[in-house]
This record gives structure tokens, sequence and C-alpha cells, in this order.
């Protein structure tokens, strides 16, 4: 099938390439020229393994290009809305680049003969692809939905740092709509994979997507209050949580504690919940514990620090500037809320990541930055570990240097863990 995207974005440009991989042909459509010009060079703007050669190969082969065209999608069947969706003050979403894209959009399809099929794949509110999405297509091109026009929800549920082996090993596919046809049509995208498809309406579809990041995160906050508690008690959670684990109702996953979760989609779809709820006025409770809970995690990590030692004055080497490894993204990482604490309390500080310094670099230009761990742990004072980038784990690199794990990656001998 022949496929465009608007938007050249995390998800935009995973899904894109993943369903050339798939066979398909695909165009993505970006404002930003700068921008394109990297994609069609191979160089994708994310890191994510495995994409810029899977990127080069459709390149070459002639099945995937990006251009600043709208009106590249006339020659396509089927388009995915993928465009940001940045929070508010409140926490609510907003969706003015969605409603932009459905208004350009509708304004090119009005020139197309025949039918053709829009899909959202941005995450988005509950009733947004019902109330927002197809209202705006259908006043712009003028087309009948159902008929001319197929509206579909197609939630993405990519982790970054395996988005690659999400998209095309996943574990279900969800595809929101309320005609056979679109179904079908969106459905045979996905015909290559042997995955679990379930079928809904669009609005539930959205909902889907919100209630799974949701009760992941609430998990991982639980987790983390839970581990707090077995340090006090002089216990290891890797432990206790073996053992939980291994009861069928709870499973092992999501069960590592740490300095919290980040990137750019759990803190924000939590957000976007709780917004949308309080605005009907049901209970937040869970909601807001959650994200509590998650905000305090990272200091944990300088208040251990901070009883072994005094940190005004001290080099503190921060090992791990990305929310997860696998990525360069430092959106809402525990890094962020670290780096800013030790600074407030006087320290120096040095940092190193594989992959997300440049990143990194934009928001904290007066630290230093280093090429390696070895670079990084000279002539520090201690050590903080706040990704767990495998390099980071031989704990022969520390020496007698009091080390801080916020990820439990390593075992050294002057050591302290955040639930351990």
């Amino acid at each position: 099938m022949r496929v465009s995207i608007i938007g050249t974005g995390y998800v935009g440009l995973v899904s894109g390439v993943c369903f050339a991989e798939l066979g398909h042909e695909v165009i993505c459509v970006d404002t930003v020229r700068e921008k394109v010009e990297s994609v069609n060079d191979g160089d994708p703007p994310i890191y994510e393994e495995g994409l810029e050669g899977m990127l080069r190969r459709h390149l070459s082969e002639g099945r995937f290009r990006a251009t600043t065209e709208y009106d590249d999608v006339l020659g396509t069947d089927i388009t995915f809305i993928c465009v940001g969706t940045p929070s508010r003050a409140d926490g609510s979403l907003d969706l003015r680049y969605v409603l932009k894209a459905s208004q350009d959009l509708g304004q090119v399809l009005r020139g197309k003969q025949g039918r053709h099929v829009v899909v959202v794949k941005s995450t988005v509110p509950p009733n947004t692809t019902r109330d927002l999405v197809a209202p705006a297509l259908q006043k712009a091109s003028g087309k009948t939905p159902g008929e001319d026009l197929g509206v579909a929800m197609n939630p993405e549920f990519l982790r970054e740092g395996v988005a690659v082996d999400d998209f095309l090993s996943p574990d279900r596919v969800v595809i929101g709509t309320q005609d056979d046809r679109t179904y079908e049509e969106v459905l045979s995208l996905y015909e290559a994979l042997e995955v679990p498809v379930l079928r809904t309406d669009t609005s539930t579809a959205e909902m889907i997507k919100m209630c799974s990041n949701a009760f992941l995160a609430a998990r991982i906050s639980l987790v983390n209050e839970l581990g707090n508690l077995s340090k006090a008690l002089g216990l290891d959670f890797r432990e206790v949580a073996r053992g939980v684990g291994m009861d069928p109702r709870i499973g092992p996953l999501f069960l590592r504690a740490g300095c919290g979760f980040g990137g750019s989609c759990f803190p924000k779809d939590v957000r976007s919940i709780r917004a949308q709820a309080r605005a009907l006025g049901a209970g937040t409770d869970m909601l807001d514990a959650t994200l509590a809970v998650n905000e305090r995690q990272p200091l944990m990590v300088v208040e251990l620090l901070e009883r072994r030692m005094e940190l005004y004055g001290s080099t503190v080497a921060v090992l791990g500037l990305a929310f997860k490894p696998g990525t360069d993204d430092v959106r809402e990482a525990s890094a962020l809320t670290v780096v800013r604490e030790l600074l407030r309390k006087g320290a120096d500080i040095r940092a190193y990541d594989p992959q997300a310094m440049p990143n990194f670099r934009s928001l904290f230009p007066q630290i230093t930055y280093c090429g390696s761990v070895k670079e990084c742990l000279r002539g520090a004072d201690a050590a903080l570990i706040l990704t767990e980038w495998q390099e980071f784990s031989e704990p022969g690199l520390y020496g007698q240097m009091p080390v801080v794990d916020g990820r439990g990656i390593t075992k050294t001998n002057n050591y302290e863990g955040i639930c351990w």
C-alpha cells in the first residue's frame, strides 16, 4: 500500500521506516526542511537502535522518502497523523498541531478523486479523533466519512530504545474505526505480522493507549515506594521483587525499582488523563500519587549521596543522562532533576552519556561533558548512575569512589543502591 505520514518525529519516522520494512511505499511529510533533508540523507534526527541502517536501505531501494510538500499525499492511499501533542500548564494536551494537520490534509484531499484513509497515530485524549479530527477533515476536504473518507485511530505502543522491534514484533495492534471498510484497509498494513488485533471505536482506542501508560507508570511508582520502604528496613528490593513477580497475577515486568520514570510518554500521558478526569469531575487519587512519587524519587539519589559527603564544592560524576538506555531522549529524565539539585547544592558536575549529551548540553551548558566513563570519573569525588547503560556496570571502573546507583546495574567497593 502507498502510505504517507505527517510528522517525522519519533513516532512518525519509526512508523514510516517500519512500514517500508513491511513492504509498503512510504512518504514522510514535515514542515521543517532541515529535518527532511537530514532524513533523506539517511541521518535520522533521533537515535534508535537499528533505525539508521533500515532508513538508509529503504532510501536506496526507493521505498521511503521525506518531503516538505503536502501535495505528495495525493499519490498515497492512507495517511497517518503523527504530529506532536505537547502538554499545557494544566497537564492537558495541546492539540493545535493535530488540528492543523487535519485541516491541511483535508485541504489537499479536496483535490483528490476517490477515497482516502486518515489514521491518527499521535497520542491524543479520548474523543479527539471523533470530535476534532474527523469534523476538521470532513469540513476541509468536502468528503463524506465512510465513503470517500475513512477515519481511524491506531495508537502506537513503542518503547524508546527498542521501538523498531516493538513495531515489527508487537504484542497487539489496536484499530479504532466506525466502519468495516476502513478497518480492513488499516488492517492490511499489518498483514505481514502475526499479531493479535483488537478492533474498537476510535475513542476506545485512544483510551487504551492512555490507560496502558497510566497503569505502567502507576506500577513503577508503587514499586519505587515499596523499594524505598525495603531500603529503610535494610532489605534488597530486587530480591523482594523476584518473589513478588513469581505470582502470575502480578508477573515479573516493571518491578525494577529505581530513580523514576521519564521520557515523552508516561509523565505526559498521566498528566493528560488526569487533566481530562478533573475536567469531568472524576477522581484522580491514584494518578496524583503516581506523579508525586515519581517527582520525589530522583531526589533520593542526591539524599543518599549527601548522607556520605558534603556536596558543596565536591565534584560529582553523573553517568547517564537519557531517561533510559538505547535512546538519546532526555525528556523528563531523572538526570534533569538530579543535576538541577546538585547545582543548587553547589556541586561541580562531570557528565557522560553515550547518546544523550548533545540534547542535555542544550539544557545545561554550564556542566562538564566527557567523552567516556573513565574520563568522567577522573577527578570526581563520587559517582551517580542514572541510566542503565551496560558500559556503567563494570565495578572496577570506580575503585573506592562512593557510588550511588539509581538503576541497580553494578555493585562496587563503596556502593549505595537507591532501593537496596
